[in-house]
């Protein structure tokens, strides 16, 4: 048999021997295969001065205890202010809080609504919330809905309840009397 038939029959053999039953290969996770940890249905507070900033849950969470880092998919954080009312709820399909820094960084359809009533709406696809300045920001592009408009921008950085809002190369559009600069006063009646 010549080297290259012999090679033929030994790649097809291979094939053969992955065709049967559980000789198949797997898929599984890289993550799992190196967590210290790994809870399902997680929940955790994150706690700033004494007081409730946010509670988030995870359908399944990664802990590495060395790096103190939660890995979470399908996650669901619920922001409050310094009174303990909840002003809004991020939903995305996973996310990566750091422990020791107090950040919860969510990737993949993220979606942030105001509970207020308001009807106020975020979505990105990469969103940064950070426990110390009470800040979420994003350095990808992002559609702020509300009733008074739609504004749109590469990046951003606000409050969780979306009231101060920074952002760059804004565009979109306003609805009713429009918006205030620093510096303008309203129209006269």
């Amino acid at each position: 048999m010549s080297p290259s038939s012999l090679l033929a029959f030994l790649a097809f053999l291979a094939l053969l021997a992955c065709s049967e039953q559980g000789v198949a290969p797997t898929t599984s996770a890289v993550a799992a295969d190196s967590a210290d940890q790994i809870i399902e249905g997680m929940t955790t507070t994150i706690v700033a001065d004494g007081v409730r900033r946010s509670l988030v849950s995870a359908d399944t969470a990664f802990i590495y205890q060395g790096r103190q880092v939660a890995d979470m998919r399908q996650i669901r954080a619920s922001f409050f202010d310094v009174q303990g009312n909840q002003t809004s709820v991020l939903t995305a399909e996973s996310g990566l809080y750091q422990i020791t820094l107090g950040t919860l960084e969510a990737r993949g359809n993220v979606v942030v609504v105001a509970t207020d009533g308001s009807n106020r709406r975020l979505t990105t696809e990469h969103l940064i919330y950070d426990r110390a300045t009470n800040q979420i920001r994003s350095d990808s592009a992002f559609v702020y809905q509300s009733p008074d408009g739609v504004l749109r921008g590469n990046s951003f950085y606000a409050d969780p309840d979306f009231r101060n809002v920074v952002t760059k190369q804004p565009r979109g559009r306003q609805r009713g009397t429009g918006v205030l600069l620093p510096g303008q006063r309203p129209p006269a009646d």
